[in-house]
């Protein structure tokens, strides 16, 4: 079986030691508006880049997947550029974000006019089989999300859709849920749907210190991300402590080939630089990609 990355297919074989969430590039949505004084510098996102993946890779990764949605300033062309010159290989998806936070209305308005759930399946369709716009590059998964709570109508659009898609391509899918809600109702929505939940990766599941919650999700075969390590107190993450307990718990109960880790780190913001308040400070502190290689593996391997 293969797998597709920026430069070409691969065999899953190949895919290596691997992080499952980590962003080059990410603007939420309004961000190109804010273009004047917030430009977008190739260079310097190629640089910074280049410099992460060379980091990551000195720990052994050979692969990342990058889930930027498509509104989200996902940039296949950097992407591309960066695992040519380091070698990492890099997959990247092909989605939406969740509705409170994403570029609804372009898909809303359609969806008021016409068939909206038919044109985000060939969107995804198109975007694994032929290529993103004019480069060839193709999504090696699809990204989804949920709202807080409660996967939207709007949302549903796209699951149905990516349901579609996988089924007919096999594709895996990656979710996004927001502030440890909705984990279990995801996996569930999509298995009836008829995704295979091996190809189901539930993601921010780390956002959730109820045990009960994750068995409640990996009890339905599905993998889960364990993929916001670092980011605490933040969008209503927990602190790594109360992860990692959470973790440990599942790992002796016999789940350690559903659980992927990663960081949901952002290289570069687009948009304007941000400025973070000085108390913010310590709850990002550890927020990068080599965090887990650095400072949990050696506390807990």
């Amino acid at each position: 079986m293969n797998v597709e990355t920026v430069t070409g297919p691969i065999s899953v074989d190949q895919l290596g030691k691997t992080l499952v969430h980590e962003h080059f590039v990410f603007g939420y949505p309004g961000y190109s508006g804010d273009s004047t004084l917030g430009r977008f510098h190739y260079d310097e996102a190629l640089k910074i880049g280049i410099e992460v993946a060379l980091k990551i890779m000195s720990h052994g990764v050979k692969t990342v997947m990058d889930p930027t949605p498509n509104e989200c300033g996902r940039n296949v062309r950097l992407l591309k550029d960066i695992s040519e010159q380091t070698g990492l290989q890099i997959i990247c998806g092909t989605g939406f974000y969740y509705e409170g936070e994403g570029a609804t209305p372009y898909f809303k308005s359609r969806a008021a006019l016409g068939p909206a759930e038919e044109e985000i399946y060939e969107m995804f369709i198109t975007e694994i089989k032929q290529g993103i716009e004019d480069t060839g590059i193709k999504a090696g998964f699809i990204k989804l999300a949920s709202s807080k709570d409660e996967i939207t109508d709007y949302e549903k659009m796209f699951f149905r859709a990516a349901a579609r898609a996988h089924k007919e391509t096999g594709v895996v899918i990656l979710t996004h849920t927001q502030e440890g809600t909705m984990g279990p109702e995801q996996a569930k929505f999509l298995v009836e749907l008829g995704v295979n939940p091996n190809s189901i990766v539930i993601g921010h599941m780390c956002g959730n210190t109820d045990v009960n919650y994750h068995r409640r999700t990996l009890e339905q075969g599905v993998k889960i991300g364990f993929d916001r390590i670092g980011l605490q107190g933040l969008v209503g993450c927990p602190t790594d402590q109360e992860r990692i307990a959470v973790l440990l718990e599942l790992l002796s109960e016999g789940y350690a080939n559903q659980i992927f880790l990663a960081h949901d780190t952002v290289n570069i913001w687009l948009g304007r630089q941000l400025v973070v308040p000085e108390a913010a400070l310590p709850a990002i502190a550890n927020w990068h990609p080599t965090h887990i290689f650095e400072n949990i593996v050696p506390d807990y391997g």
